[in-house]
């Protein structure tokens, strides 16, 4: 078996992070491939290597002097290998850095830098062979990753390679040009270069031990997620459940690689396992609950519509004409409703009103702001009977207005909207009825 780990920037923070980090690794022989990210905070007041290389670029760009925000970061970076007792000097990485700098070299060569340096520390720590990301990650001249082309790069780098560490978050254009994936994007690498070596496993290793059932925020200590799918999980991501970026789910989704996220600070935590398909009951009828404020929805109504050969186009298109992303389109009869962002489409609500008018000829049409979305989603749901019964049932104990209703044909979600006011009551409604009832 081959695996690849990946450590986020809070689990190599400081040289105890690092060592945390390497008894894991040790600890399984299979855990060849080590994808790192930059330093995160050692405490909550602290500042991310990646935001200190970001400032100091600024000012390389503005044409000020540099020298003691760079000298903070290579303090950051010498904190960690004497601590960690290495004999490795970065003397020559920093003065490459620094000429660039001044050169101008780029905010993404200079944000890259966190990762790159974090991956030879760790190399150094482990005995293991440093690749760098830029040989091997390619990204096309319109800047989008080519995932065929570093497949392939990727697999001929490595398949001679007993062990190595590959940095997070970074690549690199034709020309050796570094460009830099999202924030979050060391989750990315690491998936490409587990679908790279056909590993058996992609663990990612953070600081939470795996996906919970709902925010932490809203729900007092809230149960784990023991096994998702990936539909659940981009069904979750997508309203705003973050732990694992979402675009590092592709390349592992295409070779059927299961994703393990793990805890650094509770190795012996089993975490969340994120597969394709599973035979598994779920603990729950529900999988996860997520949501996101700040929507609003536009009611068309027109009589006669369904029979009305291209209505909902001609609709759709007052929105595209004016460049808005609609979330969902619930309808009925004689009514149609689309559900916007509301920041996005509060400036243009009028040249859409008359869009619509001009195109499909509506009735009428009444905006409804400061709406949330909440989105219910279980692969348990599907063989279970009453799930909208029940969440009907909470959220009107809670007092809570259903404004939408909208459930997938695959029965694995149910999109809920609810006033901005109502969003908290309503998660808490929901969770309760299906989980803390069987608790």
């Amino acid at each position: 078996m081959k695996k690849v780990v990946k450590f986020g920037g809070s689990s190599l923070a400081s040289a105890e992070q690092f060592k945390k980090a390497g008894d894991i690794i040790r600890a399984d022989r299979e855990r060849k491939f080590v994808v790192p990210s930059a330093p995160g905070k050692r405490s909550p007041d602290d500042t991310k290597v990646t935001d200190m290389l970001y400032a100091c670029y600024a000012l390389a760009e503005e044409g000020q002097e540099f020298k003691t925000e760079l000298q903070a970061i290579r303090n950051r970076y010498q904190e960690i290998i004497d601590g960690l007792e290495l004999q490795l000097s970065l003397d020559k990485e920093f003065q490459e850095i620094e000429k660039n700098f001044r050169e101008k070299a780029g905010s993404d060569y200079a944000a890259s830098r966190g990762e790159y340096l974090n991956g030879i520390v760790m190399a150094s720590y482990l005995g293991y062979e440093f690749v760098d990301a830029a040989e091997a990650v390619l990204f096309g001249p319109d800047g989008e990753f080519d995932s065929e082309e570093t497949n392939r790069r990727l697999r001929e780098r490595l398949q001679n390679t007993e062990a190595a560490v590959i940095p997070g978050f970074y690549g690199a254009y034709a020309d050796g040009t570094v460009k830099t994936f999202s924030r979050g994007g060391s989750d990315i690498t690491g998936s490409i270069v587990a679908r790279a070596i056909k590993a058996n496993v992609y663990e990612n290793w953070t600081d939470v031990s795996g996906f919970l059932i709902a925010d932490p925020r809203i729900i007092y200590k809230p149960e784990g997620i023991e096994t998702i799918t990936y539909k659940e999980l981009r069904e979750l991501s997508y309203m705003g459940a973050t732990v694992l970026h979402e675009d590092a789910i592709f390349p592992v989704r295409r070779e059927g690689i299961p994703i393990n996220i793990r805890n650094t600070n509770a190795p012996e935590d089993n975490g969340t396992w994120i597969v394709e398909s599973t035979c598994q009951k779920p603990k729950y009828v529900i999988t996860g609950i997520a949501g996101k404020k700040g929507f609003c929805s536009v009611n068309i109504d027109k009589d006669m519509m369904n029979s009305e050969i291209g209505f909902g186009r001609k609709v759709l298109q007052a929105f595209e004409e004016n460049g808005i992303s609609f979330e969902h389109v619930p309808s009925g009869i004689d009514t149609m409703t689309v559900f916007v962002h509301q920041d996005e489409f509060m400036h243009k609500e009028q040249q859409v009103v008359s869009a619509i008018h001009r195109l499909a000829e509506p009735d009428h049409i009444e905006i409804e702001g400061d709406l949330a979305l909440i989105a219910v989603v279980g692969r348990g749901m599907k063989s279970t009977r009453g799930t909208a019964g029940r969440i009907f049932s909470a959220l009107a104990h809670a007092n809570v207005n259903v404004k939408m209703i909208d459930q997938g044909s695959s029965e694995l979600n149910i999109i809920i909207g609810v006033a901005n006011s109502d969003f908290e009551s309503a998660i808490k409604a929901i969770y309760d009825i299906f989980v803390r009832i069987q608790l």
